[in-house]
């Protein structure tokens, strides 16, 4: 089978079936998360959003799989030209669970996909029954997205709350930053999309005028890589660690990755930002 990935979370999954060398062709991103495809010199397509029916005419799969965020226009056109999709379009970890289900039963690997979703459950009622010892749940404040401010998806408030936290505000909607403030988060996240590590924390605090809250006064605001969280496959489980150790440290350890995470960083000052 050709398989042409139009989202990282697709290349995640077919990865970790085992079933990586079925693509033909899959998007930039897919590079950054299956490192892997580096080497395996693969046509790049555009992603789900932007992708045309001309660069997939020349691959000839004989399926594209696509997965949130699409632009129905997209999926629509690739269709009329004549080639099988199948679109993606999870809220929950349990529609996480259904596409790995899903994909395994497209590739012929359904024990694959169940050993991988068995995987994940474990780990997620590991870190769960760990968290249930802290002596509270701090309230944790997750962003997807800056211009406008977005809560993450409902799978990253199943996560928050496996760690051991309580998630704040209303899962993928638009917010304010007033909002946020007089919430007053015990912990703040941002993972934006596309952005990786590069998300501005220090500033992105001063402009909002968040100098006052807890999380900022405590050092609990982070960065984690985007990823980890914005890509609904089992790299997920990483999110959960990073969340975990963010949320309740006295139980999870730091982690030390600063590839995948950092926290905000006043230079030894921060009185600075007030």
């Amino acid at each position: 089978m050709r398989i042409v990935s139009l989202q990282p979370s697709v290349s995640v999954i077919l990865d970790h079936l085992g079933h990586l060398d079925t693509l033909v062709a899959c998007t930039r991103y897919c590079l950054d998360v299956v490192p892997g495809l580096r080497s395996a010199n693969l046509p790049l397509v555009h992603d789900a959003w932007t992708t045309t029916t001309d660069e997939l005419t020349a691959l000839k799969p004989d399926l594209v799989i696509a997965s949130v965020p699409y632009r129905h226009e997209s999926l629509a056109a690739i269709l009329k030209a004549g080639f099988s999709v199948l679109a993606l379009a999870p809220h929950s970890l349990a529609d996480i669970y259904s596409d790995i289900r899903l994909i395994g039963s497209v590739m012929n690997a359904r024990d694959q996909a169940e050993t991988v979703v068995a995987s994940m459950q474990s780990a997620i009622s590991e870190t769960s029954r760990r968290a249930a010892s802290a002596h509270m749940r701090p309230r944790v404040y997750c962003e997807e997205w800056g211009k406008p401010l977005i809560h993450w998806q409902y799978w990253v408030k199943e996560l928050v709350e496996a760690a051991g936290g309580e998630f704040a505000g209303a899962p993928g909607v638009v917010t304010e930053a007033e909002t946020i403030a007089a919430a007053d988060p015990d912990v703040i996240v941002m993972a934006w999309c596309g952005a990786g590590m590069r998300v501005p924390l220090e500033r992105t605090v001063e402009k909002r005028g968040w100098q006052h809250l807890h999380a900022v006064g405590e050092r609990r605001v982070f960065c984690i890589t985007e990823e980890l969280l914005n890509t609904p496959a089992p790299t997920l489980i990483g999110g959960l660690h990073a969340l975990a150790s963010v949320i309740h440290p006295e139980i999870f350890g730091h982690m030390q990755n600063a590839q995948q995470l950092r926290c905000i960083d006043f230079e030894a000052e921060p009185s600075k930002l007030v």
